[in-house]
This record gives structure tokens, sequence and C-alpha cells, in this order.
């Protein structure tokens, strides 16, 4: 299982980015998809999920619903956060996660910094 995150950047308040999680060594329809992130000096915590076949069933953490989506592409094997009205404190470093063979999977993260 490889996940690599990419599209991170400096952005200003209210600004928008989207992130993509690239997936590939397992069936990658047949897995939820989730989005985390971690600021300086505190927890990681998960932002959004998708089940397998995408669709309405996705879920968010209640500082970023309204703002952020977590679109999936079963065919490109992408998994996207899309960010809109950012805030100061959305700057963190994000990551990718997919759970498999009973084992938390991680990609090497991006950093999202949110400034003026």
């Amino acid at each position: 299982v490889q996940l690599v995150e990419s599209g991170g950047g400096l952005v200003q308040p209210g600004g928008s980015l989207r992130l993509s999680c690239a997936a590939s060594g397992f069936t990658f329809s047949n897995y939820y998809m989730k989005w985390y992130r971690q600021a300086p000096g505190k927890e990681r915590e998960l932002v959004a999920t998708i089940p397998s076949a995408g669709g309405g069933g996705a879920t968010y953490a209640d500082p970023v619903r309204g703002r952020f989506t977590i679109p999936r592409d079963n065919v490109a094997k992408l998994v996207y956060l899309q960010m809109n009205n950012l805030k100061f404190e959305d700057t963190a470093m994000y990551y990718c996660n997919t759970f498999h063979s009973w084992k938390d999977f991680w990609g090497q993260g991006t950093q999202v910094t949110v400034s003026s």
C-alpha cells in the first residue's frame, strides 16, 4: 500500500486549495479513504471520510463541514480534499489514510499554511 499526497502550499485566508492523494498497491475502489491533519503541538485529527463507492456518504469534522469536500476517482485511484474558505486554523500537515489488512497506512503528508 502506498499513498502519496500533493497539492499543499501557502494560501491567504479565504482562499482555496485542492489536495490530492494517489493510491497504489491495493484495490482502491474497495476501501474507505480519509484525510487527517496535524497542527504543530496538536494531535492528529480526522478531517473527512469517504466510503468506497463515494457518492453522498462522506462525513466531515465540524470545523471543516461546509468548507471542505472529499471527492474520489476510483478509476484514477485518487482521493482529493477540496478546501475552500481557508482559515488560519486550517494550517497543518495533511495526511491521506486508509485502513487495510488491519493496519493504518499513511502518506508522507503535505503542508498547508494559511497566512496573510
